[in-house]
């Protein structure tokens, strides 16, 4: 699994460097790579089936309740479904509690204090006046393109439907677009709105739901922010990153970007 693995991306990147051509020796060496990754694929798939299958079988003939069971559970059931939090089971209300909880959690302790800060902010802002950014600062397509090729996918989609898989296999001109956002965003020192918009999955902290009446407090939120917004963050980390410390509990390039995003506003 592991050599063919290598291979297929091996391969891949090959074809990527070359320019993705659809014809020739690059693009066939890719094909045949893939084929046989996703051919053993398909065949573990086939074995790990017909293993558990097998041990179902005998847990019958035997008559061994508890291996058959114990087989069943770790195939068809999942441990970390949770139906039910804060002893509800309705769908409308319990996303109703997590938006409190979440909206809570997003909420400054002080508001006097956070209010003060923000002043002071605005005040020091007003009479802020930056140097100017030279070319090798500035966002090029080059890069977007590039930036776009190193997104992960299989990531769920945005708040509007949007998956890094669309950039990918979009037109060439969406990064000469995009390159062209960026770098208004810079000059302008206004992000836009939507790249504020995002939504909250709850992820259990715990393995197994069944043994536990949940709560809201035994969930975590993940942040799905927009696929576009990723990129611009990307970007900024590539161009500005020298300019950037964080401590070592920080050290996330998503917690970077978001450093970078905040200077942004302040030009």
């Amino acid at each position: 699994m592991k050599t063919l693995k290598a291979a297929s991306v091996k391969s891949n990147n090959l074809w990527k460097a070359a320019g993705k051509p659809r014809q020739g020796p690059i693009f066939q060496k890719r094909q045949q790579s893939r084929s046989k990754y996703r051919h053993l694929l398909r065949e573990r798939e086939r074995r790990k089936k017909l293993d558990y299958t097998n041990a179902l079988h005998e847990g019958l003939l035997k008559k061994d309740s508890r291996a058959f069971w114990k087989t069943w559970r770790s195939k068809f059931e999942k441990s970390s479904f949770c139906g039910q939090v804060d002893q509800c089971v309705d769908d409308t209300v319990i996303v109703d509690k997590f938006a409190n909880y979440f909206d809570g959690c997003y909420t400054c302790n002080n508001v006097s204090h956070a209010e003060s800060l923000r002043d002071e902010y605005l005040l020091k802002r007003s009479g802020y006046c930056s140097m100017p950014l030279s070319d090798c600062y500035a966002i090029d397509t080059e890069l977007v393109s590039q930036t776009i090729l190193n997104l992960h996918c299989g990531k769920a989609p945005d708040i509007t439907g949007l998956t890094a898989e669309h950039l990918i296999h979009s037109h060439p001109s969406v990064s000469i677009v995009l390159a062209k956002l960026f770098q208004l965003i810079l000059v302008s020192g206004v992000v836009p709105a939507g790249f504020k918009h995002s939504y909250i999955i709850p992820v259990p902290n715990i393995k197994d739901c069944r043994t536990k009446a949940m709560s809201c407090d035994d969930f975590r939120g993940i942040v799905i922010s927009p696929v576009i917004s990723k990129v611009f963050e990307y970007c900024l980390i590539d161009r500005f990153q020298d300019f950037l410390k964080t401590g070592d509990s920080l050290g996330s390039k998503r917690r970077l970007a978001a450093a970078m995003q905040f200077l942004v506003f302040v030009r």
